[in-house]
């Protein structure tokens, strides 16, 4: 009998289906990512994890579908999804908008009382209750363009494949929306534990702005602090992947 955790949907993308582990590790990308973009986390993982990648709308194979440009409404939908899987311990890893909303979605799944994970892995992200006035997505193209030279998280062919790129941006800017007009509840805490993961060089988030995710738990907390910019997690892969491991349990 096939089950909720034997198969991919439009949402949950498995690509190491493991519907026997003992464990799950859902996956949030960040704005303009996509599921496939922790792919090596799950070859990493899987079979001892479930590994379940959260693939927006408005990207490669949901190219055609609008963007959800309001981080509320995106966790709400992503709730819906998980709440179908089976109950067993379950971490969240999000990088960036996706720590926001795995935030959001761990919160939202605590006051149902299902599925809640255990611990948040929250990487290169300020505490939600902080605040910067900030307007890429309001930018033209070149403006967001620059914005991905300046995080430095996107590869160099790409940004130079005009056609892939277009097909990237109305996603990219309608992230971007969401991230940057989200408000976060300075009120709103999560029983679980959170361990923020962040660069020392980080345009977008501060080690003090990091901290702030601190006031956001009742659990355990812990901070690590890597090397390099925005996107540390590519250079450090396989420290990143401790981490994970370390809360994991395995």
């Amino acid at each position: 009998m096939t089950t909720a955790d034997d198969v991919s949907t439009e949402w949950i993308r498995r690509y190491h289906p493991a519907a026997r582990a003992p464990r799950r590790l859902v996956c949030f990308p960040h704005a303009g990512g996509s599921a496939s973009f922790f792919r090596p986390t799950s070859v990493r993982f899987s079979p001892g994890a479930d590994v379940v990648a959260i693939q927006y709308p408005g990207r490669q194979d949901r190219l055609r579908e609008p963007c959800i440009t309001d981080i509320g409404t995106l966790a709400d939908r992503v709730v819906d999804e998980l709440i179908a899987l089976s109950e067993k311990p379950t971490v969240f890893f999000g990088h960036s908008m996706g720590a926001v909303l795995g935030f959001e979605v761990a919160a939202r799944l605590e006051r149902k009382g299902v599925n809640a994970p255990h611990t948040l892995i929250a990487s290169g992200r300020r505490g939600p209750s902080t605040r910067r006035e900030e307007s890429v997505h309001r930018r033209d193209d070149d403006g967001i363009i620059a914005e991905l030279k300046l995080l430095n998280g996107t590869d160099a062919g790409l940004l130079g494949d005009e056609e892939i790129l277009r097909m990237a941006l109305p996603a990219l800017r309608g992230d971007y929306r969401a991230i940057e007009t989200y408000r976060g509840d300075p009120e709103r805490v999560l029983r679980g534990a959170i361990t923020v993961l962040t660069g020392d060089a980080d345009p977008k988030t501060t080690v003090e702005e990091a901290e702030v995710w601190r006031r956001h738990t009742e659990g355990g907390f812990r901070i690590k602090v890597f090397s390099g910019g925005h996107f540390f997690l590519t250079r450090h892969q396989h420290a990143v992947n401790e981490e994970i491991a370390r809360e994991l349990g395995t």
